[in-house]
């Protein structure tokens, strides 16, 4: 486990978002997986911690406009997202933080309506650097492609990455622990939820 400088640290959250992993989502099958591993409560657990520590916490969120302008059109997959029977628009309750995970005062929440990860064609960069972050700790879904892109384009922008291993998801459940062992793992530092919820105890005290 990396001793992780609550100063220079972010926890960032991938598309926890209602219309991902809540009730209503427009992915059931990954909202389930989410759900029943106790990912999302593990996530919720992690800011909350993250916070007492000090940790910076950020919210990264997928979404289109409705008239989809700006939007990916060039992949199967994003092509898909136009037809689904919720979709991610601007301003609805689908691009809201889904519980129990809790976006507070201090928190960045950072939007994006194209590409596979929050750290492309968006600020996030930028904010990270602002306020000093050098390590992120990236949790959320999906482990079959947005995590797998913000993992590699954080780690190509120069940041120390940190994967609690049960605190991400994806379909099929297994295609987690086949991405985290072949690939996450020659890039990332794969932890425990517990363990960095340990180190962060610590630090709060």
């Amino acid at each position: 486990m990396p001793d992780l400088d609550p100063a220079t640290t972010a926890l960032l959250t991938v598309e926890c978002q209602n219309g991902v992993v809540g009730e209503e989502s427009a992915l059931p099958e990954l909202a389930k997986a989410a759900r029943d591993s106790g990912m999302l409560d593990r996530v919720a657990a992690l800011a909350d911690a993250a916070r007492r520590a000090g940790v910076q916490v950020v919210h990264a969120v997928a979404e289109r406009r409705p008239d989809g302008r700006g939007a990916n059109a060039n992949a199967r997959l994003f092509r898909a997202a136009g037809k689904l029977p919720v979709r991610q628009l601007s301003g609805t309750r689908a691009v809201e933080i889904a519980p129990p995970i809790v976006v507070a005062e201090q928190d960045l929440v950072v939007r994006r309506l194209h590409g596979l990860s929050p750290m492309a064609g968006t600020d996030l960069d930028a904010l990270l650097r602002n306020v000093g972050i050098r390590t992120l700790v990236v949790t959320g879904v999906s482990s079959n492609i947005a995590i797998p892109n913000t993992v590699f384009d954080a780690v190509n922008l120069g940041y120390r990455v940190v994967v609690p291993a049960d605190a991400i998801a994806g379909v099929p459940v297994s295609c987690t622990d086949e991405v985290i062992r072949n690939s996450l793992v020659l890039v990332a530092s794969v932890v425990t939820t517990d363990e960095l919820l340990r180190q962060w105890a610590a630090a709060a005290r």
